[in-house]
């Protein structure tokens, strides 16, 4: 079987690790167990030496996905397990995805439900999130931003460099594994109230999903991100003229500027097309 490396991002989840190590433990008592310490001030350090699990301690503070790329490098395993520190996910539910992951898959993500999303405005906002990126991909995503998942080390390390150091690498991870064609399954899970203060901020966090969203759809199939902007501008174009033609007798600039634009954008987006191409070329 498999070495398994558990990573759990941190900052100032004492509370919740003192509960959390002693089950990962007893549930997968052979994986190598990397808390990766966030700049925390609650003596989370000493915690991961009292239960003898790695802990990697930054001077400051990161962010969660700089935390994410620390565990990665250094973790041993083949498969790497990444949990919430916060308490939320359950260590009951890694045995099943990793068995889903050894049905040919590269990455399971732990799928939460509607009970288990963190109130009625994340819920809605994780539905918007999640038919985005279904429409941006061509596939289905169920959850795109849950931070429960098991995945192939080194599928996982080709897209460390595209990874943000704050919130949001499952959004990243998810769409750069669907664009590299490589297995994405999504396994249902139930995620507990986390403990303590959550250190996502809605509004701010939630404008930075969707503009990484559109961020990752320019690099995973930027053509249909421009298309459709580039189909606007031509249809404005179009309607313009005929409002014109029949009210004026004659061709304004603004048609001609938007369909100026029309052409400009595709062409943007073709050679973005190239450009992911080349990103994602593989010479092994």
């Amino acid at each position: 079987m498999s070495q398994i490396s558990i990573i759990l991002p941190a900052k100032n989840e004492a509370a919740a690790l003192r509960d959390l190590l002693p089950r990962l433990k007893v549930a997968q008592p052979g994986a190598e167990v990397i808390v990766v310490d966030d700049g925390s001030t609650d003596g989370t350090p000493a915690l991961c030496a009292e239960q003898g699990v790695v802990c990697l301690s930054s001077p400051y503070s990161m962010g969660n996905g700089a935390a994410i790329k620390r565990g990665a490098r250094a973790a041993r395993g083949e498969i790497l397990v990444f949990m919430d520190g916060d308490g939320q996910h359950d260590p009951a539910d890694i045995d099943r995805m990793v068995a889903r992951l050894g049905q040919g898959y590269d990455m399971v993500v732990g799928a939460r439900d509607w009970e288990s999303q963190a109130g009625v405005g994340r819920g809605l906002a994780n539905t918007l999130y999640n038919w985005l990126a279904s429409r941006m991909t061509g596939h289905v995503v169920a959850d795109l931003t849950s931070g429960f998942r098991v995945v192939r080390a080194n599928r996982f390390r080709e897209f460390l460099h595209l990874l943000p150091n704050g919130f949001s690498y499952p959004t990243t991870s998810t769409m750069a594994f669907f664009r590299s064609a490589y297995g994405v399954a999504y396994e249902p899970i139930k995620a507990a109230q986390r403990v303590g203060k959550s250190h996502i901020k809605p509004l701010k966090d939630g404008v930075r999903f969707l503009l990484i969203i559109f961020k990752i759809a320019t690099l995973y199939s930027p053509l249909k991100l421009f298309v459709p902007i580039s189909a606007v501008f031509f249809l404005l174009g179009c309607t313009n003229y005929a409002w014109t033609f029949i009210t004026q007798g004659r061709l304004t600039n603004g048609s001609t500027l938007m369909w100026s634009a029309a052409a400009i954008v595709f062409l943007i987006g073709l050679v973005s097309e190239q450009i992911t191409s080349l990103t994602y070329r593989r010479d092994d």
